[in-house]
């Protein structure tokens, strides 16, 4: 397959080869992740799924300070690339991979601390704290590579290489059901066994990833290296000597360079992690109905995280567009690139709405038993035949957000995803007494529609092509 430049090629072309590879990771890890749900039920039994359960919100957070340093180091990396300043561009892969390294040992650190004390805090059942535990602490002393992995991805997509991530993302996925199976079924090692088998399957793919890294940056500012971007030799050459000693070795660690990243990042981090948080309290909502309800609602909520997969990439992909052509210094490329995303997100956003309204029944009855509650099944097809209609709102607002983090411009990205989780929050508790469990769903296109229409403002104004981060580097 053709790799296509986001610096040259036609916008809509280079966006779309850019986002496949992440639209195909993120559907295969959501189908990697049923299957370690699976052996771990089968195998192990239903104290031990509880048990990852109850593990999840907090390993979540942690996930989500991984993707949020991701995305800061992301910008910065994407916008030195834009420029053609490698040698920039490598000290800001290295002071990424030594803060995030040293971040993800403190919170490692904090987490064995703390561990059982938070769990004990969320109300986690007595009969299933220990097998947590044992989950988590197994998990906390793998959280280097687990947190190292996610930025690494990251780093990769701000090259814009987003296949050695998908390639990595399979072995990783593959190697973990084969080592799911042996350890947890094989061996009998029960959880400890599936926590186990996570740690070792990232491990490997954290070292391959940053082995495939270090040898790809020796490349950049060789002769014939960055042909791909198609910037004229001349302007290279008066870029490389703008930058200073374009020969020498790149810096390790650039404490401006951190500032910019941490820019970005706890934004992200805190829209990540509050945004967890709020599910919960909608969830809290849907768990009054009662059990068949919250059993239809979870099958919408698995088959709704599959469905906003393709907009969650395009997205990501603006982002990594945006950086690439503002460091590049062509604001007027990223227009043109938000409005083929624009185009390529409603057509997803057709075809899912066409591919639910016909086949609801049918995948709702592939996540529910057969003998489940005639409430279930209403409940889970009342919520896809509505949300259906609504998906083009969230791809509008993850490329509309994209070009603003994308440009570094994180304040207003951050009220806009902070109203739309107001939003929803706010219309559940207060309409699910009028309406019942509908409220929950009738509030998540309103809070996307919110969120897009804030940062759809925000871009119009044409600020956020001024938030070009690497203006401060000398």
């Amino acid at each position: 397959m053709k790799k296509y430049s986001m610096l040259t090629d036609s916008p809509g072309k280079s966006l779309f080869y850019f986002a496949l590879p992440m639209i195909l990771g993120n559907l295969f890890q959501q189908f990697y992740s049923m299957v370690d749900s699976i052996i771990v039920g089968q195998f192990v039994g239903e104290d031990a799924l509880a048990a990852v359960g109850a593990s999840y919100s907090l390993t979540t957070v942690f996930i989500m300070i991984a993707i949020g340093g991701g995305i800061g180091a992301s910008v910065i990396t994407s916008q030195y690339l834009g420029a053609a300043l490698y040698r920039k561009m490598k000290t800001s892969v290295y002071t990424a991979l030594i803060s995030f390294l040293s971040v993800s040992i403190l919170l490692g650190c904090f987490g064995l601390a703390f561990g059982r004390g938070i769990l004990t805090a969320l109300h986690t059942p007595e009969n299933i704290l220990a097998d947590a535990m044992l989950y988590l602490e197994i998990y906390f002393l793998g959280l280097p590579f687990l947190f190292m992995y996610n930025i690494l991805s990251s780093v990769f997509n701000a090259l814009g290489n987003s296949r050695t991530p998908l390639y990595l993302l399979i072995f990783s996925s593959l190697l973990n059901i084969v080592m799911d199976l042996a350890l947890v079924w094989g061996c009998g090692f029960g959880i400890g066994g599936a926590a186990v088998a996570t740690v070792i399957a990232q491990g490997i793919s954290a070292v391959i990833s940053f082995l495939l890294l270090m040898g790809s940056l020796k490349n950049y500012g060789q002769e014939g290296q960055g042909e791909e971007m198609a910037k004229p030799r001349e302007e290279l050459r008066m870029a490389q000597e703008k930058e200073g000693a374009p020969k020498g070795k790149p810096v390790l660690f650039d404490i401006s360079m951190l500032g910019n990243m941490v820019k970005v990042a706890v934004p992200s981090m805190l829209q990540q992690s509050i945004v967890s948080i709020g599910m919960l309290l909608v969830q809290s909502v849907v768990n009054g109905f009662g059990s068949s309800v919250l059993a239809g609602y979870t099958a919408g909520m698995r088959i709704e995280s599959v469905c906003i997969v393709p907009m969650i990439a395009s997205g990501n992909a603006v982002s990594t567009f945006t950086a690439q052509n503002l460091g590049a210094g062509c604001p007027e490329r990223v227009k043109k690139g938000y409005f083929a995303a624009a185009r390529m997100v409603a057509v997803f956003g057709v075809a899912i709405c066409l591919v639910l309204s016909l086949f609801h029944e049918g995948i709702i009855r592939a996540f529910l038993e057969a003998d489940s509650d005639a409430a279930a099944f209403e409940t889970g097809n009342s919520y896809l035949i509505f949300i259906a209609f609504f998906f083009v709102f969230i791809g509008l607002k993850a490329i509309t957000d994209g070009v603003l983090r994308g440009a570094g411009d994180v304040v207003v990205f951050t009220l806009a995803n902070l109203v739309n989780l107001g939003i929803r929050v706010a219309f559940a508790f207060t309409f699910a007494p009028i309406l019942g469990v509908q409220a929950v769903w009738f509030a998540v296109p309103i809070g996307w529609a919110a969120n897009y229409v804030i940062s759809f403002i925000r871009y119009l104004s044409g600020k956020w092509s001024r938030k070009k981060l690497i203006k401060a580097e000398k």
